[in-house]
């Protein structure tokens, strides 16, 4: 069973009088910029990896 529209309304009208707009904002900042360094993060591991297995194949 899927929660309705006046459900999902409920539950986001709770959460903003609970922890306010602020915090809310606060929260998907940290998580944007969590994300993006995981993906950074991986795209250098990445890198790193082609460039050791580039290596290898030279000698």
């Amino acid at each position: 069973m899927f929660p309705s529209w006046l459900q999902i309304l409920l539950v986001v009208m709770l959460a903003l009088i609970f922890f306010g707009r602020g915090k809310i904002s606060e929260f998907m900042t940290d998580l944007a910029s969590g994300i993006k360094s995981f993906r950074k993060g991986m795209s250098d591991d990445d890198n790193d990896n082609t460039a050791i297995e580039d290596n290898e194949d030279k000698e």
